[in-house]
């Protein structure tokens, strides 16, 4: 059954154009995953399906009486609600069906009314509303309801979000990062809870085991042009590359046309045949072929690393709580160079707090933190870059200076520093707040790395 037809459908942001004239489908109970680099369409795309924007032409046509959810990566909560009241204020269908149940209970003499909403709290299976938010409430660590939304962390409002778009049920769900500020038994919770339910799925994610075990197409936007492969991750990773070896042999062939059929222009007479004119017409097409190049250049990093001594970080004895929560209990651990360490742990656990301990930004309750003198820490955070009005991407840069040093005494420019982080010349006089979500993330990390830092 088809839910969403999406018909020829361009968009382009003044001379940028993400893509155009692409079309595919959403049929009931797919699961899948949307693919594409940073900057080239992905949140336009979302935002389309979920109505929040319009593309420039084409059209998107829905199923008649499907729900759609859509749940972005941005906090849109009423932060006077508590976490239960969250849940019923929103304009959900199921909410809508057990009211319709309660007002045909209070007029028992209209039959026709109450075998109507019964039959849709059977169909739904609204009986069991409340047990079922908190279910999922509780399996995303959002125990106490009568919190005030207000007194959320971050991660904890992304959660909320995510439980809101789960509850209600849509036909089509539409997600941007769902495993964000997910802990690893909740991401795996999720796996099943999609596994077991009947939904729709179209989603962006830069988990890719999450997407390897949950979606089951996946669909790519790559050189403005759409690709659907009818499998999961490894299935699209193995396809595409032959797709690749495949388009370059096309391409090597259509080269070496490309300086046959040259030779052959440049001899030709003025006075043309009708059978010369059209191997004219074809010489164009082959040269657009034989001109074709991917855009697959990757970030290059060097940095001039800080020189980093013996001592690194040392902590004896660290103790840390907030109020009864218990984050570090006489902690004693010494960093080595070379050391490369994961920290894992529940949401709330403590995992932030112990980086700016590390970091100095946090003081422990008793023991000691000693730092090494040559140590420089290069800290990225999940606040992100701190956007100031109407600033170009290549400002942000020249704040730490013109040149950057690297290795070996050399030294580049900004914008040569950018471009090896792929904002070519012209992105580089964008404003920042009209970079991508995933742009303003790399344009982050070449803020913290171009500092030299020795311990990140």
């Amino acid at each position: 059954m088809n839910y969403i037809t999406v018909e020829n459908i361009s968009k382009s942001y003044g001379e940028l154009n993400l893509f155009q004239n692409i079309s595919f489908s959403l049929h009931k109970n797919q699961k899948i995953a949307f693919v594409a680099k940073n900057g080239t369409g992905k949140t336009s795309i979302l935002n389309i399906l979920a109505k929040i924007d319009t593309p420039d032409s084409g059209q998107v046509v829905y199923r008649k009486g499907i729900k759609t959810a859509f749940l972005t990566q941005e906090s849109e909560l009423d932060e006077s609600l508590t976490i239960e009241e969250t849940i019923f204020a929103s304009d959900s269908f199921v909410l809508k069906i057990i009211n319709n149940y309660h007002e045909a209970l209070s007029e028992p003499e209209d039959t026709e009314a109450y075998q109507k909403a019964y039959e849709e709290m059977e169909h739904h299976n609204a009986w069991d509303f409340e047990t079922q938010y908190k279910q999922i409430l509780f399996k995303l660590k959002l125990n106490d309801l009568n919190k005030k939304v207000s007194a959320l962390s971050g991660g904890q409002k992304k959660r909320l979000n995510l439980a809101n778009v789960l509850i209600h049920k849509p036909d089509v769900l539409i997600l941007d990062e769902p495993t964000n500020h997910l802990d690893l038994e909740m991401i795996e919770w999720l796996e099943s809870y999609f596994a077991k339910e009947k939904m729709t799925l179209f989603m962006v994610t830069h988990d890719r085991y999450f997407l390897e075990r949950v979606c089951d197409e996946i669909v790519e936007l790559d050189e403005r042009k759409l690709y659907t492969y009818k499998g999961n991750y490894s299935y699209y990773l193995d396809k595409k590359e032959a797709r690749i070896v495949r388009e370059s042999i096309e391409t090597n062939k259509a080269k070496q046309l490309f300086k046959k059929e040259l030779n052959w222009m440049r001899r030709q007479p003025k006075a043309r045949t009708s059978k010369s004119k059209s191997r004219i017409d074809d010489f164009f097409e082959i040269k657009a072929r034989a001109n074709q190049r991917r855009n697959d250049h990757e970030v290059q990093l060097e940095i001039n690393m800080e020189r980093l001594g013996s001592k690194i970080i040392e902590l004896h004895h660290v103790s840390k709580s907030f109020g009864d929560s218990i984050i570090l209990n006489k902690f004693d651990y010494v960093f080595q160079k070379g050391d490369r360490i994961g920290v894992i742990g529940k949401n709330g656990s403590g995992k932030t707090t112990l980086l700016n301990l590390l970091t100095g930004s946090v003081i422990p309750d008793s023991g000691k933190i000693i730092k090494g003198d040559t140590v420089k820490f290069g800290y990225y955070t999940q606040d992100g870059i701190s956007i100031k009005p109407e600033q170009k991407v290549i400002e942000v840069i020249r704040e730490f200076g013109d040149y950057i040093p690297l290795k070996k005494g050399r030294q580049i420019s900004a914008q040569q520093l950018l471009e090896r982080f792929l904002f070519d010349r012209k992105k580089q006089y964008d404003f920042v707040e009209k970079l991508s979500g995933g742009e303003l993330k790399r344009l982050y990390l070449c803020t913290v790395l171009i500092q030299n830092p020795n311990f990140l």
